[in-house]
């Protein structure tokens, strides 16, 4: 018998050397040892705010992969659907160190890596059918067209179920063949979502629209219950099917250090709260306070807080 589970979330994670010194990557000589994954983000960002969270990946049989489920265990998210697979690595990344505010340089080590090969093999009916929610992202998306294939199906069946999903596109350009296939698969999946959550400047690439209501029309017009903007500096902008609409402003942050994981830390605070049944526009001041807290801290979900640093 499967545990009931709130939210279930597929996705790669990887180990990241983060610089602890500022300059070229090249020239850096010591790194700290931290886990990386958009998904990954999300749902311990759940579980810190006492959220019963599973994740489904593949990690390779190898120490960043034994590394990536003891940080499973540490933020007690659930493993059941984890496969350690000796066929394939664990990917990896290096992480610039920025002290002014500017996003760090990024290089990532995932090709054929054990989460590229994720597939329909990996949905477990039972396991999905024990959460009420599923959120998908567009990382995992483009790692392969078997993890994309794993995606739509776990997509389709949760909504059959009449359980809820969110989406967030989280563009990666580099990892699709071509951007018209990114933009009808990433669509595709969106469509299937009930919460949308672009950034706007990804909305305007995925829709073709230049304004946040155009942007959130497209996909309300086709199923979408709710489309969450994320407005950068001024904050985020929501619309309902139901025509409920309203901008909410950001979180003043002073001190920027990293903005890797904002985005992640912002849907976050979205979902939680409209899992807890609380007012969209609640939802997305939740989604804006997390995301300023992820990006005073070196890392990538190490300023996600727990539910008593929430204090909501």
């Amino acid at each position: 018998m499967h545990k009931t589970l709130d939210v279930i979330t597929i996705g790669e994670a990887m180990a990241m050397f983060v610089a602890t010194e500022t300059g070229e990557l090249s020239t850096v000589e010591h790194f700290i040892k931290r886990v990386a994954g958009a998904e990954l983000n999300v749902a311990t960002g759940l579980a810190r705010l006492g959220l019963n969270v599973g994740w489904v990946s593949r990690v390779g049989n190898d120490s960043f992969g034994h590394f990536v489920l003891d940080s499973l265990k540490k933020e007690g998210i659930d493993a059941e659907g984890v496969t350690l697979d000796g066929r394939f690595p664990t990917g990896f990344q290096l992480k610039s160190k920025v002290e002014n505010g500017t996003d760090p340089i990024v290089e990532y080590f995932r090709k054929g890596s054990a989460a590229s090969h994720l597939s329909v093999d990996d949905y477990h009916a039972a396991y999905f059918s024990s959460a009420r929610h599923l959120h998908l992202s567009g990382v995992a998306a483009a790692l392969s067209a078997s993890s994309y294939d794993l995606l739509d199906h776990a997509a389709s069946a949760m909504k059959a179920q009449g359980k809820t999903i969110s989406f967030d596109p989280n563009l990666r350009p580099v990892l699709w063949k071509s951007e018209a296939e990114m933009i009808e698969k990433l669509n595709r999946l969106a469509f299937q979502a009930d919460w949308v959550l672009p950034g706007v400047k990804e909305g305007m690439i995925l829709t073709g629209e230049s304004t946040p209501e155009g942007i959130a029309d497209f996909y309300l017009n086709r199923g979408v219950k709710a489309v969450v903007l994320k407005t950068g500096a001024d904050g985020a902008w929501f619309k309902t099917a139901d025509g409920e609409q309203g901008a909410v402003a950001a979180v003043r942050v002073d001190n920027v250090v990293d903005t890797v994981g904002a985005g992640d830390g912002f849907a976050v605070g979205v979902i939680s709260a409209l899992l807890e049944g609380k007012p969209l526009s609640q939802a997305v001041t939740r989604g804006n306070k997390i995301g300023s807290l992820a990006i005073q801290v070196q890392g990538d979900s190490e300023g996600l807080p727990t539910r008593a640093q929430l204090n909501d």
